[in-house]
C-alpha cells in the first residue's frame, strides 16, 4: 500500500493499481489489518474531508528509526518531507525538513523537530510542522526502517546515480543486530549504482562525511524515493501478498482507500520532470549546541517565504 501512496505523491505512474485495488484490500485483510484503512498497528490521525479530485493537497512523509533502541510508540523521525500535489497542474513539490531544526513542539517546549513524532506520534508531528511552517497538512504517511529495506528488496533494488557518495566509519549497526548501539563502516561509491534494500538504507541514513552534512542526506532521501517510484511499474498482482507481509507493522497512514481510488487517475498524468525538489539548505544561524545537542536554529524570516512559494 505504501507504494500506492509514495508512488502517487512523488509522481509515480500507478494507473494499473486501479485494477489491482481489490487484490490489495484482500492481501492486507489477510494480515489482520483493517480493510477500510490499510495500516498495521497504526495510530490514525483524523483526515480532513475528501476534497474534489483536482484540489491540491499536502502530505507529510515520515521515516523513522524503529530498531531496538526505541519504544515503538516513541521513535524519532529520520526524515520529514512535505509533499504538495497539484492534480490540475499535474505538478508535485517535495520539500525536506532538516531533522536537526530546533523548533517549538506542539506538545510543549522546544527540541529538534525529529522529536515531534517521538513525543506524540503523527498527530504531534503534523501539528508541529503546521504551526512552525504555517502550512496546512491534509494527510500523513509513516514508514519504518525495516519496511523501507524490505520494500526495496521486494522490488529488486533501486537504481541511482550517487552524486552524494557515502563513506561513513560511524554508521549505526542497529537493524537486526544483537547490540543496537554498535557501529560499522559503510560505503556507497559515486556514479551509477544498483542498491539493494540494505545499501539503499545506508545511502539515505548515513550522517557522516557528506560535505553538505544533513542537507546532503536530504538530497539522497529524495533521490531514493524517486528511484523507488520508477520501480513500481514492475509490480504485478502476484506480488501483493508479499507486499502486505513486508509492510506489516512498518506502515501507517491517514489516507483512506476511497481517496486513493479517486486520486489514482491523476498519478498517471504527472511526469517525472514535473516534480520540484527542495532542500532547505539556508535560513539558519550557525549550528549550535543546545541542551548538549547539535541543532540548527532557524531564521524564520528567510525560511517561511521560501516554503510558502509552494506550500500555502
Amino acid at each position: 500500500m505504501v507504494l500506492v501512496i509514495l508512488g502517487f505523491v512523488i509522481s509515480g505512474s500507478l494507473g494499473a493499481f486501479a485494477y489491482f485495488l481489490p487484490a490489495f484490500m484482500t492481501a492486507f485483510g489477510a494480515t489482520g489489518q483493517k480493510s477500510d484503512i490499510p495500516v498495521a498497528s497504526a495510530t490514525i490521525v483524523a483526515a480532513t474531508p475528501t476534497p474534489a479530485a483536482d484540489a491540491p493537497f499536502t502530505v507529510l512523509l515520515l521515516g523513522s528509526d524503529d530498531d531496538q533502541k526505541f519504544d515503538p510508540d516513541h521513535v524519532l523521525t529520520q526524515s520529514m518531507i512535505l509533499v504538495r500535489v497539484e492534480p490540475a497542474a499535474k505538478h508535485v513539490t517535495m520539500l525536506s525538513i532538516p531533522r536537526d531544526l530546533w523548533v517549538p513542539l506542539s506538545t510543549g517546549g522546544s527540541a529538534k523537530i525529529d522529536a515531534a513524532y517521538a513525543y506524540g506520534g503523527p498527530k504531534a508531528a503534523i501539528a508541529t510542522v503546521e504551526r512552525d511552517f504555517h502550512v496546512h497538512i491534509d494527510e500523513y504517511v509513516w514508514i519504518g526502517l525495516r519496511g523501507l529495506t524490505r520494500m526495496i528488496d521486494l522490488l529488486g533494488g533501486v537504481d541511482v546515480v550517487t552524486s552524494n557518495p557515502v563513506l561513513d566509519d560511524f554508521y549505526p549497526n542497529d537493524v537486526d543486530s544483537r547490540y543496537p548501539y554498535g557501529i560499522k563502516r559503510v560505503a556507497v561509491l559515486p556514479g551509477p549504482q544498483h542498491l539493494n534494500g540494505k545499501m539503499a538504507l545506508e545511502y539515505v541514513r548515513s550522517r557522516h562525511s557528506d560535505l553538505r552534512g544533513d542537507f546532503g542526506r536530504s538530497f539522497r532521501q529524495q533521490q531514493v524515493l524517486l528511484a523507488l517510484r520508477a520501480k513500481t511499474k514492475y509490480l504485478s498482482p502476484a506480488d501483493l501478498p508479499d507486499l502486505a507481509t513486508v509492510l506489516n507493522g512498518e506502515f501507517k497512514t491517514s489516507m483512506e482507500l476511497d481517496r486513493i481510488r479517486h486520486l489514482l487517475p491523476v498519478a498517471r498524468q504527472v511526469a517525472p520532470e514535473a516534480v520540484t525538489q527542495i532542500v532547505l539548505v539556508g535560513g539558519y544561524t550557525s549550528s549550535e549546541q543546545i541542551d548538549g545537542q547539535y541543532a540548527l536554529v532557524p531564521i524564520w524570516a528567510r525560511i517561511l517565504p521560501l516554503v510558502h512559494q509552494s506550500f500555502p
